[in-house]
């Protein structure tokens, strides 16, 4: 009998081999108690018309219904599974992570970086488990990036905005930028008591940060920080309005 803490995961891949292997190192976790495969976007939509799964790994290319479409069908369900985007290609992570994507793999996918998606998606959607395995937001007042053969330090407070790079974040400060294997999803979740709100599908910023939100004729509204300007999509300008002004109102306090 499948644990309650376990997950019950659906690999969606029409290539037999790489759908085959990620399917066993899947079937090799603790946290995953059984593991279903699909080898089309259809097949998919049909097994979760008869069956819930926590989470989809889910590739992008497959002929007929892609990935995306796939995603989208699975947010129009009653309590959708997390959905972790497999792909070769980086093109699509910033609407990936748009659409709420838990994590974007990039191929060949490495045990290591899929230990850490399942782990992700386990405290994401176990609430008991998230206490005993996601960082508190003061794990991460300070970043800790590996480049080469030094580790950089870089304070939470430094950063003024973050991107999204595929598999990869890169946090902007005054000086300079890091690469850091993480979602931009995961670091919204962790940093917000900090401050940091979504500007756009691909971007967090720093409230403490923004100096001023400025219209232009070619890319719309931007949060202007001094490590640059971020684009502020229309979904969430109006939330990022709000932090702004309860900034201003608690420094006025």
């Amino acid at each position: 009998m499948r644990s309650s803490t376990e997950l019950k995961a659906l690999v969606v891949e029409d290539e037999t081999l790489t759908r085959e292997e990620l399917a066993d190192l899947l079937e090799r976790m603790p946290e995953i108690g059984s593991v279903a495969e699909a080898d089309s976007g259809e097949a998919a939509v049909r097994m979760l018309g008869t069956e819930t799964f926590d989470v989809v790994f889910l590739d992008i290319s497959m002929p007929g219904l892609d990935g995306m479409e796939v995603a989208r069908v699975l947010g129009m369900l009653s309590e959708p599974p997390a959905i972790v985007f497999v792909t070769a290609s980086e093109t699509h992570a910033v609407e990936a992570f748009g659409i709420g994507a838990a994590d974007y793999l990039l191929k060949p996918v490495r045990p290591e970086r899929l230990a850490d998606s399942v782990a992700r998606v386990r405290a994401a959607r176990r609430p008991a488990d998230r206490d005993r395995t996601a960082p508190a937001p003061d794990e991460l007042s300070v970043v800790q990036i590996e480049t080469g053969r030094h580790t950089v330090f870089v304070h939470r407070d430094d950063i003024q905005y973050a991107e999204a790079h595929g598999d990869y974040v890169r946090l902007h400060t005054a000086e300079e930028s890091h690469l850091i294997r993480l979602s931009l999803s995961y670091l919204e979740e962790v940093w917000a008591p900090a401050g940091f709100v979504r500007a756009h599908r691909g971007y967090l910023v720093s409230v403490r940060w923004v100096r001023d939100l400025r219209v232009t004729g070619s890319s719309g509204l931007l949060a202007c920080t001094p490590a640059g300007d971020v684009p502020v999509s229309r979904r969430h300008a109006r939330a990022l309005k709000e932090r702004l002004l309860e900034a201003v109102r608690d420094e006025q306090r």
